[in-house]
């Protein structure tokens, strides 16, 4: 049988893809890795296609037992990487024997590692995707200890020159370019100025579905009441009562009450997003035209 024991599954290790897109208007959200630079890394390390299904662990990483050869990659938060308690290489292709095995450690720094199998991991698609939805409860369960891990049939032999070095490491400040609207008038000009000139921090109540913020200045209303449910995209900045921004990531609810001041742009920002752990400085700066 070609597959993974979980021997020990880690504080929060999902199955992750490039997630569902186009299911809003059923409730459910996008999902898929929240750091999708490292998952297309990991995969194109093997010759998976990017959408091939990778394991996203959280700080604490994963050991997985190999029942037949297979060959791996880790990537994301830098780590150390062990098979069979010797070291093996972080970013690069890991062959592995029938029974031996992989022990990806504890984050360095950063938060989210991506662990690939040549081949895919192949759990039972749900709306085109095999990603585990933490909101809508979609998508394989959260592993847990014995569970075996089917791989598919790998492709061909993956390219030579795969290159961790052009990915940016886990950041040390968080800098989020955000687009004003569609809301930033449901608060005051002074409020949008210290949000533009402020430095907040990650909070610790932060997961898949939003990144909260803590320490900054809250922003004012310019307005009473409250706004009717409305559609919410990735990368929406909502403001809940208390003023302090949220972003949302990829397990965001596709509805919400309370005004969103802004969007941060996919790419580069949302994956860093990924990588901040709690207490990381965050700042949101104007988008640029290009963003």
């Amino acid at each position: 049988m070609s597959g993974l024991l979980v021997v020990r599954p880690g504080t929060l290790t999902t199955l992750q893809d490039l997630g569902r897109p186009g299911y809003a208007h059923l409730g459910v959200p996008r999902s898929g890795a929240l750091d999708t630079a490292a998952h297309t890394l990991a995969n194109r390390l093997l010759g998976n296609p990017a959408d091939a299904a990778t394991l996203e662990t959280t700080l604490d990483g994963v050991r997985l037992r190999a029942l037949a050869p297979l060959t791996v990659a880790v990537t994301g938060a830098p780590c150390a990487v062990r098979v069979d308690g010797r070291p093996a290489a972080w970013g690069a292709p890991v062959r592995l024997r029938a029974g031996a095995e992989l022990d990806v450690g504890r984050a360095e720094s950063g938060l989210r590692c991506h662990v690939a199998v040549r081949g895919g991991f192949a759990a039972r698609p749900v709306l085109g995707s095999r990603a585990t939805d933490l909101l809508s409860g979609l998508g394989p369960p959260v592993l847990v200890r014995g569970a075996v891990l089917a791989v598919g049939e790998p492709g061909p032999d993956p390219a030579a020159g795969a290159d961790t070095s052009r990915l940016p490491g886990p950041p040390t400040e968080l800098v989020l370019p955000l687009r004003l609207g569609p809301r930033a008038d449901w608060f005051t000009g002074a409020s949008l100025t210290r949000l533009l000139s402020s430095r907040y921090r990650v909070a610790a109540a932060s997961n898949r579905i939003g990144l909260r913020t803590e320490a900054g200045p809250p922003l004012a209303r310019s307005r009473a009441g409250e706004l009717p449910s409305e559609g919410m995209v990735l990368g929406a900045v909502q403001v809940p009562p208390d003023g302090l921004p949220v972003l949302f990531l990829a397990d965001h609810p596709v509805t919400g009450g309370y005004p969103v001041v802004g969007v941060v742009p996919s790419g580069p920002a949302l994956d860093a997003a990924a990588q901040a752990r709690p207490g990381t400085g965050v700042r949101f700066v104007t988008a640029g035209a290009g963003a």
